[in-house]
């Protein structure tokens, strides 16, 4: 028997169920159908999908943890006229500071009222510190040098040093300040004043970045960055208190407050005890906050990036202030919205031609778009915080990827040496 003519022996229905030869679309169809409603002929590719669901996730927590960022207070004005009717002790814990401790007296030494006390705990310091802090202290009877009692077992010696210089501060207000900071004249009065506006118990505040080689200022703007994209925006009200973020290197707290709720003693063992205590303090009740003082005092932290890289990595996964779920969810958000934003932008790039059009593809896009975006626009919300910028500055998003392998890294394993001591 023959073969029908083409189109012979079917009905219309059939003509509409069969592809024509070569398996493709019905004519007039556009290459849609029910079944494939992401692109002409194409099915939905798993991946893309994926993809296109991870980057909204981590696009809609970001922007959701920054919104408070667009109602900050700009950062506070030094006060150098003074902020007289108060007293306020400032305390500096040293071990080994000689190099670094010259500046910080002679910031501390220009402070006007409240200041009234200046005590350097010192814990054996063998390097000369204990003879520039005596010298200090001739010229201005404020300065006191203590040595704290030997560091029992399970307490870290910052925090030992800390828990000693509050419990010898004549005052409430106490100011803990790190020996590689210099406060500008008026700096303590304006720290004082902006806890007493707010109604803080403890407030603690970011510092100017200072003294940096070109390595450091290409690195550690992406490394203080993943405080930022796990903590929320700074200042935001909205911040829960397991979330809130502190800095000791310009610490506030109201002695009488610290004393009621143990002291140091319940983060004697945090590496990270700024933000283990602020939390601490923050889940019994206490006012607590955190300001932009890049106005009020600089720091110089690390004698080059090798050391940066070392340091920051004692402590930048807050894992002593942090719950270890938390601490896997934080890390897992970082790695994906910061450190692969770059390799996400670049691959969904190259592939744009070749994806199919649709909502997919338009969500991916869009997604992506805003995680750079974002990250583009808090480099430039952070340039205050730099008294020097340079190239490689403002090329820092780019060493995101190793900001994140830090991260990792220092979640991975707890330290065992902080400068000259082994725990």
């Amino acid at each position: 028997m023959g073969q029908p003519a083409r189109g012979e022996g079917l009905t219309v229905g059939d003509r509409h169920r069969c592809p024509p030869y070569g398996g493709g679309a019905p004519a007039g169809s556009a290459g849609f159908s029910a079944r494939e409603p992401w692109g002409r002929g194409y099915r939905s590719p798993p991946v893309l999908a994926a993809l296109a669901l991870l980057q909204l996730t981590l696009a809609t927590v970001l922007v959701a943890r920054l919104m408070g960022g667009r109602t900050r207070r700009p950062p506070e004005a030094p006060r150098p006229e003074g902020l007289h009717g108060e007293s306020l002790t400032i305390v500096v814990a040293t071990l080994n500071e000689a190099a670094r401790i010259g500046p910080c007296l002679a910031g501390l030494q220009a402070q006007g009222a409240p200041v009234s006390e200046i005590l350097i705990v010192d814990s054996g310091s063998t390097d000369g510190t204990r003879e520039v802090v005596e010298a200090a202290a001739r010229e201005d009877r404020r300065i006191r040098l203590l040595t704290d009692p030997p560091l029992p077992g399970g307490w870290i010696g910052k925090a030992w040093a800390l828990q000693h210089g509050a419990t010898q501060a004549a005052n409430d207000w106490v100011l803990g300040m790190d020996a590689d900071t210099q406060a500008e004249p008026g700096c303590a009065a304006a720290v004082l004043a902006a806890a007493q506006r707010e109604g803080f118990d403890v407030v603690s505040f970011a510092p100017r970045f200072d003294g940096q080689t070109a390595a450091e200022r290409w690195l550690q703007p992406a490394l203080l960055v993943t405080l930022i994209y796990r903590s929320g925006a700074p200042g935001d009200p909205r911040v829960t208190p397991d979330r809130v973020i502190a800095n000791g290197q310009c610490f506030l707290l109201r002695r009488s407050v610290l004393l009621a709720h143990g002291g140091y003693e319940p983060v004697r063992d945090s590496f990270a005890e700024d933000v283990s205590l602020v939390r601490h303090l923050a889940q019994r009740g206490a006012r607590v906050g955190f300001l932009d003082g890049s106005r009020l005092y600089r720091v110089r932290s690390y004698r080059g990036v090798g050391q940066m890289w070392r340091e920051w990595g004692r402590s930048l996964d807050l894992k002593d202030a942090t719950g270890k779920l938390r601490q896997v969810l934080d890390t897992a958000f970082v790695v994906g919205a910061q450190g692969m934003w770059l390799p996400a932008a670049a691959l969904v790039a190259l592939a744009w031609p070749t994806l199919p059009a649709g909502a997919l593809r338009t969500t991916l896009g869009a997604a992506t778009a805003t995680l750079v975006l974002i990250r583009w626009l808090l480099l430039l919300a952070l340039r205050g915080s730099y008294a020097r910028r340079g190239p490689t500055w403002w090329c820092s998003p780019f060493a995101d990827p190793l900001a994140a392998v830090r991260l990792v890294l220092s979640s991975a394993r707890r330290p065992t040496r902080w400068r000259t001591r082994d725990y």
